[in-house]
């Protein structure tokens, strides 16, 4: 029963592992994001009360 020889099975196993162990995270690594976060202003907003009738 030649499935059951384990040798070019495996290799082909090993080699497909390389391959997206090496590969995958360089190109997820080097993706960056259209939309940076900036940061926050250390100033504080001013808050305005609402002037509305409440009936």
């Amino acid at each position: 029963m030649p499935q059951l020889n384990p040798a070019p099975w495996f290799m082909i196993l090993i080699f497909s592992w390389v391959v997206f162990l090496s590969i995958v995270p360089t190109k997820v690594l080097a993706h960056t994001s259209n939309n940076d976060p900036n940061p926050k202003s250390t100033k504080k907003s001013e808050l305005n009360p609402w002037n509305w009738p409440w009936y």
